[in-house]
């Protein structure tokens, strides 16, 4: 794994024995005396991790990790705060300003390379989600970072999954008033409990009797429901083995017993804080990939869809030696429609069309909108002739009733004309069969509208 991680230290030994370290991990190195060049290199350069010691001159390290956090631009970055303050109170004000985690000095070469390498994976996890949420769609991606907090009233949601009465009756009094927390005494049953609800984080404690909690959380990383579920691990005195361990099987951080509550709440804030940011990176990622390829006027899908899919499915038939069949249809004088009434009574007439269109098509059909008032139906599996009276179905259903428009229920006669093609043996192509079905749809206007043509089937 490589990374660029940025140390910053006003000592210079300091720098120099990190950049040794990490370099020896072929980790690339940059560095930075002070709080300012830390800020400026973070906000230029590609960096990954940042080790940032605390006490500093001009600016400490708190107020650096506060600024980068609070910056779109550059929350994002991991931020591993290194120190020779050992407080409870130093950890906690370096996690409420932002930090990932809090390492005390002199530290410890193994837990300093896990927690990297660790943080580094989940950077380029949020990487992944940035960029495509930046290429699919000019997405606001400040705006979208902005959102990090909770809304108000919305309480974290968490699983706690313990054995022991002394251990979960004391975490469940210690956050109490700040998150919902669940219990699961049986690791099996916490295992299903975190895969059916949705749950901002995981606590998986390691005294667990007859069960490896390491076990545990290797199966929660290996389910798709539950592998970008937070999991923090609380651990005992004396288990940094098992600690590194879990750090590289991919949980998210851990706690010492005897546990500190402001500690505690302040890293579960930490974890629910990424996890909703990387949540909305998703969904603005699956939103935009949906109105890629969906028509926002009827919701079906649109011309780009059906450009990248039909190929798909012909080539399936093909290889299969399947049928495929395919209509073009084109509402009758649909101009009119616009000219005499508006094109708000024309939009909602094509609304209708792609309603009882998806009535009279089958699930597994391509059912799309072309472009103006032209929609084309898929049909994989369908031979020509069944497809012909599938047509003439969805003719008659569009003839059948006249379509309401416009606030005082105006009703219009609208019908349709539709060209059928279907897959010929040999060396046919998408081009051909879809120049057939237009062709066709070009006889039943001609022929006087209002039918199917099949012939050029």
């Amino acid at each position: 794994m490589t990374a660029r991680i940025l140390v910053v230290d006003d000592i210079p030994a300091n720098v120099k024995l990190l950049e040794v370290r990490l370099l020896a991990e072929y980790f690339e190195v940059l560095t930075a005396t002070n709080g300012a060049d830390a800020i400026e290199t973070c906000e230029n350069g590609k960096v990954d991790v940042v080790l940032l010691d605390v006490m500093m001159p001009d600016m400490d390290g708190f107020e650096v990790c506060r600024r980068l956090k609070s910056d779109p631009a550059t929350m994002h970055i991991p931020v591993v705060m290194i120190t020779a303050l050992d407080q409870v109170a130093d950890r906690v004000r370096g996690l409420e300003v932002g930090a990932d985690d809090f390492l005390t000095k002199p530290v410890n070469d193994l837990q300093l390379m896990t927690r990297v390498k660790s943080l580094v994976r989940l950077k380029m996890l949020t990487d992944e989600l940035r960029l495509r949420a930046a290429t699919t769609r000019n997405i606001g991606i400040e705006e979208l970072l902005s959102r990090r907090a909770p809304a108000e009233g919305d309480m974290p949601r968490i699983l706690l999954i313990d054995e022991r009465p002394s251990s979960y009756e004391r975490i469940q009094k210690m956050l109490r008033s700040v998150m919902e927390v669940d219990l699961a005494t049986d690791p099996q049953d916490g295992f299903f409990q975190a895969a059916e609800k949705p749950y901002d984080c995981v606590l998986v404690s390691t005294a667990l009797a007859d069960f490896d909690p390491l076990r545990l959380c290797s199966q929660l990383r290996s389910l798709d429901r539950t592998r970008f579920l937070p999991i923090v691990l609380l651990a005992d005195l004396g288990e940094d083995d098992r600690i590194i361990r879990g750090l590289e099987l991919g949980i998210n951080d851990y706690l010492v017993r005897p546990i500190e509550q402001q500690e505690l709440i302040a890293r579960l804030r930490t974890q629910v804080k990424r996890k909703r940011y990387n949540d909305h990176l998703r969904a603005s990622v699956t939103q935009t990939i949906e109105m890629a390829v969906t028509d926002g006027l009827t919701g079906l899908h649109n011309r780009r869809y059906l450009d990248s899919h039909l190929q798909t499915l012909f080539d399936r038939a093909v290889a299969r030696r399947r049928p495929l069949s395919m209509m073009i249809t084109d509402l009758d004088r649909f101009k009119s429609v616009n000219d005499t009434y508006g094109h708000d009574a024309g939009d909602e007439v094509l609304r209708e069309f792609a309603r009882r269109l998806r009535q009279n098509v089958r699930g597994i059909d391509l059912a799309c909108r072309y472009g103006g008032e032209e929609f084309v139906v898929v049909m994989p599996d369908t031979e020509g002739h069944i497809a012909a009276k599938v047509a003439e179905r969805i003719r008659a259903e569009i003839a059948r009733l006249p379509f309401t428009v416009g606030k005082d229920g105006q009703t219009l006669e609208v019908t349709i004309s539709v060209g059928v093609s279907s897959l010929k043996r040999g060396a046919d192509t998408v081009a051909d069969m879809m120049k057939r079905a237009d062709v066709a749809l070009y006889e039943a206007k001609s022929g006087g509208r209002n039918r199917v043509v099949a012939k050029a089937a």
